[in-house]
């Protein structure tokens, strides 16, 4: 079937997400035939960098023959099993995430970063009524401008005006505290959590959740001594510590553990996208033993996690996620990453002399351009003239993203987030393409 005649099925057939399908015909959807290392190729051959990896998870880039083999392997020797029996990779998947993580805990497999913070959210609720006895510590603390997924639940734990707008009302139970932003002066994050605690009262408190750095709300990276403190305060309170590490896990920030920069124990980890490098649907939720044995207790006493996906420890997903642990081990990839970080910032730092960018952050391959109508004034750059910087970033063969609007106006931040074995080449497309783009948004918006 020819590609015109796929955009055609695609347009009378497919629901894409976050997509405005009105108009669509004229517009349709980039349709790629090919993924290769750091690029994606679309039927006419044109050639894009990937500098989101996707959505945020091709970590080792695509095409790896190693990761379709070993999925090939695991398909013709076991296909599927269901998570109440046990099969070898996701026994040894289990313990590598463990000796990983660096202390012992017990891990539980779903599909999407979602579903692993769906379980986080039961486990933490479940916990805290076998621990206490009885059901007041219900509530979870999120923070505003965080995201955690698109289910109800998860929802519901996402300070984010975009994702949240037309499904609400959501599941109760959920308070929202600060976020740190450096840029624009929020501060004293970790006092406020403990401010919100003792407001709710701690014996209503669950858990919190955080990314380790705020990902699609922002690019917020917290000073030094904020996750420290909250893993104070939520000892002090008796509160679980969540840490959504779905973006930032596996080697993204230069560390195998965004958390681990730190020092920091978490006592529920969730984890998802690099897992797998996106080569397969996998997620987990990671708890302390501690934790874990919370839920011990005589079969008829129902203290068991009662809690079940179809799909979760899928067979091949964890045998891919194996070997793609092994490929980043292998290849030094999360050691590539940390000294990549410079590359990459001294690049995008120059973009500061443009007007409207009013700040460039980042860790490991993690980075935010943040642009602004107004550098005194800190006003977000208006949502046509970001839409026009992705736009020519891929006329110029980059695909970069934004973060979605936190709240209404400030989907403002363009994203980058490159395979970890993007090199100088890859780099110097990236910045000269953001750089080019900007000049022709904004003096566009000037000439109007």
């Amino acid at each position: 079937m020819s590609q015109p005649d796929l955009s055609r099925l695609d347009i009378e057939s497919l629901w894409h997400p976050l997509t405005q399908h009105q108009g669509i015909d004229a517009a349709p959807p980039r349709f790629i035939e090919r993924g290769e290392g750091c690029y994606l190729y679309d039927a006419a051959g044109n050639r894009f960098y990937d500098a989101v990896s996707g959505l945020w998870c091709v970590n080792v880039g695509h095409g790896r023959e190693e990761l379709a083999q070993v999925a090939a392997e695991q398909m013709k020797k076991l296909s599927y099993l269901p998570g109440t029996m046990s099969h070898e990779p996701g026994v040894r998947l289990a313990a590598r995430l463990v000796e990983l993580l660096g202390y012992p805990a017990r891990v539980y497999y779903s599909n999407s970063g979602s579903e692993a913070n769906e379980a986080a959210f039961k486990m933490a609720r479940q916990y805290q009524s076998q621990v206490t006895g009885g059901t007041g510590r219900y509530k979870i603390i999120a923070r505003h401008r965080g995201y955690h997924g698109c289910t109800l639940g998860a929802l519901s734990a996402t300070g984010n005006w975009e994702r949240r707008h037309g499904y609400e009302p959501l599941v109760p139970g959920f308070i929202f505290t600060d976020a740190p932003d450096p840029y624009r002066g929020v501060d004293r994050c970790a006092e406020k959590l403990e401010e919100t605690i003792l407001r709710e009262g701690a014996n209503s408190v669950a858990a919190f959740i955080t990314e380790p750095i705020v990902a699609g709300g922002g690019l917020l990276f917290p000073p030094d001594d904020y996750l420290p403190a909250v893993r104070e305060v939520c000892t002090r309170h008796g509160v679980l510590l969540i840490v959504d590490e779905v973006v930032t896990g596996f080697g993204r920030t230069g560390k195998m553990f965004a958390h681990q920069h730190w020092g920091i124990q978490p006592d529920i980890v969730t984890m998802a996208k690099g897992m797998a490098s996106g080569y397969m649907p996998l997620a987990a939720t990671v708890a302390r033993e501690e934790v874990f044995k919370a839920f011990d207790g005589a079969p008829a006493s129902h203290r068991h996690f009662r809690h079940v996906n179809t799909f979760g420890g899928h067979p091949v997903a964890t045998a891919v996620g194996l070997e793609n642990i092994a490929i980043i081990e292998r290849e030094g990839l999360v050691e590539r990453v940390a000294t990549l970080e410079k590359s990459l910032m001294t690049r995008l730092e120059k973009l500061l002399s443009h007007p409207n960018v009013g700040d460039v952050r980042g860790k490991g391959l993690l980075f935010g351009v943040e642009l602004v109508a107004d550098k005194q004034t800190k006003e977000p750059a208006p949502a046509d003239q970001v839409a026009a910087v992705l736009a020519g970033c891929a006329k110029r063969g980059v695909i970069i993203g934004r973060t979605a609007e936190t709240s209404p106006g400030r989907g403002n931040i363009l994203i980058a987030a490159p395979p970890f074995i993007s090199g100088e080449a890859e780099f110097d497309l990236l910045a000269s393409s953001i750089e080019e783009a900007l000049a022709d948004a904004f003096s566009d918006a000037s000439a109007a």
